[in-house]
């Protein structure tokens, strides 16, 4: 059964304050942040009813429109305890969130700063964003890269930001890919086109340090907790040519969660125990399960416990 295009679907959109029958949540042609780009969004999923880490979402929004040249005209807790009621609302206490904040048509031109700021929260039940994530999805080299710095304002999570990553996953699944890996503009490994990339090796946690690209929430918390596991987390630069000297990998992003990865442009890897614990603990995060996980530690981890133990 095709999925129900965006558009038409039935529930509710919070829009500037009031909520909105899911139809009717519309905006005009020639809104600026159409045009322009001139939108900051998030991503955040609800887990039986919470929304994961809904505080640190609301303040990046904030942070990413005062990148972007403009003010959120809604606090951090007044978006928190919208975000809530859209989730209430909708019926679907574990949904994926959409909060959106844009320039909206008052002007039209390069260059409006008086324009209204609109703001949006939609929510809708998501299962996995990739289909049967555990086999291990495909990735292979995008042919666009993340940009330097001092060319876009890479710590907001701004809509601009994302076409080339839109034109990178397109041609990533029309060659039968899932995704695709983003270098940055010195040609060291960044991120897939939505969600950041850790690397396993002798049990020890690699990934790309978050200059050249968002610095996830998700790749926060699984650093903190593979550091609660006493797992060596390094945060470097990648280069290609380290590739095949991994033994896992996988992705990290409110979308994805975490995510396995099978191979990157032909490069073979393998879901194994670090991969394995760290969704557990993620899994029993985001659920506010306490039971401890049932998943062995990896045997690097496993015997550096046990000689702490013996000391």
């Amino acid at each position: 059964m095709a999925e129900a295009p965006f558009h038409d679907r039935d529930g509710f959109i919070w829009m500037n304050g009031t909520f909105r029958p899911w139809r009717e949540a519309n905006l005009h042609v020639l809104t600026h942040g159409l045009h322009y780009a001139s939108s900051v969004f998030e991503g955040e999923r609800a887990y039986d009813g919470a929304i994961f880490k809904s505080r640190e979402h609301s303040q990046r929004l904030h942070l990413s429109a005062k990148l972007m040249g403009f003010e959120i005209p809604y606090s951090v807790e007044e978006l928190d305890r919208a975000k809530q009621e859209t989730v209430n609302k909708n019926g679907n206490p574990s949904s994926y969130v959409r909060a959106i904040a844009w320039r909206g048509s008052d002007k039209l031109g390069v260059s409006t700063p008086q324009s209204t700021i609109n703001v949006a929260i939609a929510a809708w039940p998501w299962g996995d964003y990739f289909a049967d994530k555990m086999k291990g999805i495909k990735l292979c080299i995008a042919p666009w890269r993340r940009p330097s710095p001092d060319t876009a304002p890479c710590n907001a999570k701004a809509a601009g930001l994302y076409m080339i990553c839109t034109l990178s996953k397109n041609a990533a699944e029309a060659n039968g890919f899932q995704d695709a890996l983003m270098m940055d503009w010195r040609g060291q490994v960044a991120e897939a086109t939505g969600a950041n990339i850790f690397f396993v090796r002798d049990g020890v946690l690699h990934t790309p340090y978050p200059d050249a690209f968002l610095n996830g929430l998700t790749r926060q918390t699984v650093i903190a907790l593979a550091k609660q596991r006493k797992m060596e987390v390094q945060e470097r630069a990648i280069w290609p040519t380290e590739l095949g000297t991994f033994e896992e990998c996988f992705l990290t992003g409110s979308a994805a969660e975490i995510t396995p990865v099978a191979e990157i442009a032909g490069i073979k890897y393998k879901p194994g125990r670090v991969t394995e614990q760290l969704m557990a603990d993620f899994s029993a995060l985001v659920r506010r399960k306490n039971a401890p996980s049932t998943v062995a530690a990896p045997a690097r981890v496993a015997k550096k416990a046990a000689s702490a133990k013996r000391k």
